[in-house]
Formats: structure tokens, sequence, C-alpha cells
């Protein structure tokens, strides 16, 4: 099992193959190649030792073969493809699926038990507010939204049932984003919806941090399909959707920066149907922008896990689980 050390000496890599790249091994490396003219010439971009990477994001299309899958295996090295349109498509990575004690654990655990799922919810709303004290805003929106998400923490921890405790949660996001993107005309979040430019761009950053939080949880053997917070449902990684709850704020506050900036802008996106795609030829500048964010962050995504892991095999208190504070 990796360490912190490991995470800390291992890379991200993210990789765009939409424009005739290659991957190749070579010599116990991976190699990143480019067509530089029709007669299928190529030049390497890049060089990769295993040893160094931890986990390998393609966005593209790519060839993969039985010699790169031994390679990840040996290292440990977690594989996930990416259509061009940031849908991921294949994910690898079994460094510890043999753990079936914790998925045994993660079995018996009561459906209606709450415990974690309030800590999970209660530390999201923690950053939400943060989040809103970080603009350094002083209008009323913005002090009437963290006033009324701070009146609701104590109430996180007197839900009685799911359904009380998911209300919470989304009456205090609704305060926190109508107040957070009040100067970039915010009319609501409709998850997958794509019907403006902020959603379709949150919807992005979501994308890519659900996927870098299942290669954390991948690690220790997860059972991805059982959340504490988040319900079975068909094909639904409800682990993942509770463990990326605490650091959402990462890509709230990236989405934020980039609007101000001018780095998202509707420009950059196709209009089809009232939906809003992103123009392929934008694709590695908005990856680049959301890795860029959540990278510095690796330390902080394994150590949370980590912890979260222990905390759950040895059944400890619910006070002793670990928080994200950004």
């Amino acid at each position: 099992m990796f360490t912190h050390k490991d995470i800390e000496y291992r890379t991200i890599f993210v990789i765009n193959c939409i424009q005739k790249r290659h991957l190749r091994l070579l010599n116990g490396e991976l190699l990143l190649e480019e067509e530089v003219d029709d007669e299928g010439r190529v030049k390497t971009l890049t060089k990769l030792p295993f040893q160094k990477i931890f986990a390998l994001f393609v966005v593209g299309h790519i060839t993969i073969t039985s010699a790169l899958i031994e390679k990840c295996q040996k290292y440990g090295v977690a594989l996930v493809v990416m259509k061009p349109n940031l849908r991921p498509i294949f994910f690898w990575s079994n460094p510890a699926e043999a753990n079936y004690l914790l998925r045994q654990r993660q079995h018996l655990m009561a459906k209606e038990d709450l415990s974690i799922a309030k800590i999970i919810v209660n530390n999201k709303i923690r950053n939400q507010i943060k989040s809103l004290k970080n603009t350094r805003k002083k209008d009323d929106i913005t002090l009437s939204a963290i006033e009324k998400c701070i009146s609701y923490l104590p109430m996180v921890n007197q839900c009685i049932n799911y359904s009380e405790l998911m209300g919470i949660e989304g009456i205090v996001a609704k305060q926190f984003f109508a107040a957070f993107y009040q100067m970039h005309h915010w009319e609501g979040r409709r998850p997958r919806a794509k019907c403006d430019v902020i959603n379709a761009t949150l919807d992005i950053g979501y994308t890519i941090l659900f996927n870098y939080i299942e290669c954390f949880l991948r690690l220790f053997g997860f059972d991805l399909y059982v959340g504490v917070y988040h319900r079975l449902w068909f094909k639904r990684k409800s682990l993942v959707c509770d463990i990326m709850e605490p650091f959402r704020c990462v890509i709230d506050k990236t989405v934020r920066k980039g609007l101000n900036r001018n780095q998202i802008s509707e420009k950059d996106f196709n209009v089809r149907k009232g939906e809003y795609y992103l123009k392929r030829e934008k694709n590695k500048e908005y990856q680049q922008l959301f890795y860029d964010a959540l990278i510095p962050y690796k330390g902080d995504v394994f150590d949370y896990v980590q912890s979260y892991y222990r905390c759950f095999m040895q059944k400890k208190s619910v006070s002793e689980y670990p928080q994200f504070l950004i």
C-alpha cells in the first residue's frame, strides 16, 4: 500500500492524445510521441518513468496494450482514459482490490447510520462558508449567505433521517452558489443540464475531481459503489460521490477565479439545443486549469482518504474522522 512519501514522490500526469499523439513503451519508460508528417515519422515529446507515475490521465484516443497494463500493474499506476469531451470511458487500477475485510465492513454498515454522512456534509458546508469569506465581499448577499450557512451547521448533527440531511445540504448549496457566483449572472445549479457556461464548467470540474478522488480510494481497496451518504444506485460509485464532497470547494473556487480572469468564457463553448458544449480546441486549457488546481492537494487528498480508511476499519468515533479545510 502507498505511503504519504510515495504520493509526494510520484506525480499525476495528464496526457492529451487528441492530436496524433501515441503512447509507447521503450526500455521500461513510457514515451509520448507525436506524428510530425504524413509519412508516419514521429518525435518524442516526453519520457515518463513508471516509478514516478501515480496516475495517468489520458484524454483522447489511445491503444492500450497488454505491456502497458502489465507495467501499470507492476508499479501500481492508475490509468484513466477520457474521451475528448472529458467523459471517462476506462479506468484501471487494482493495487488493493483484495482487501475483502474492508469491503465486508462496508457492506455490514447499517443503511440508516448517518453518523459519517453528517461529518462529510458538515465538512462541505464549513468549506462553503470559508470560500464565501475568502471572497472578501461584504455585500448583503454574501453576508446573508454566510449567516444562513452558519445557522444550518448545527442542524446537520440533529438530522434524524436521510431526507432531512439531503434537504439541509441542498438549501445551503443554493445559498452558497447564489452568493459565490452573483457577479456572473447565476441562475441556479443544474447538474449535467449544461444550461449555461458556469453549470457546464462546474460539470467538467466535478468530473475531473471525481476521477481524481477515485484514484486515491482504489489505493485502499474500497468498494466504490457502497457509500455512507449517497445511497446505492445502479452503476453509481456512491463512495466517490461521498468523499469528493469536502473537496468540491476547490473546483468552485477555480471556476470563479477562471471567470474573473476570463480564462472561462462563453466563446469557448458551442451551443446546441440550448446546451453548452466546450469546443474541442479548448479542452487542453480547461483540463490544465482544473488539474493545476487539484494536483497541489494530492497530499491532502491522500491523507484524508488514508485517515478515513483507518477510522472506518478501526471503528473510531465520528469525531476522529478527517476534515479537509480549504
